[in-house]
């Protein structure tokens, strides 16, 4: 009787430890993909400075 309740006991401790592990994986994986959305996003904008700065000096140039 001891036995089968330290079975039960174990089983869901089992479970558990499964579920949160898959879900930090998810979690991790998530991360990974949102880290590379903010680089792309990042080179994206450094492009788009480059290119007003270009544009402002052109700008200057045109007006003086």
């Amino acid at each position: 009787m001891a036995k089968s309740r330290l079975n039960t006991a174990a089983k869901k401790i089992g479970a558990a430890i499964g579920k949160a592990d898959r879900t930090a994986h998810k979690v991790a994986r998530a991360g990974k993909l949102a880290k590379g959305e903010l680089d792309d996003i990042s080179k994206q904008v450094d492009a788009l400075k480059k290119q007003l700065t270009k544009t402002a000096k052109k700008l200057k140039k045109a007006l003086a």
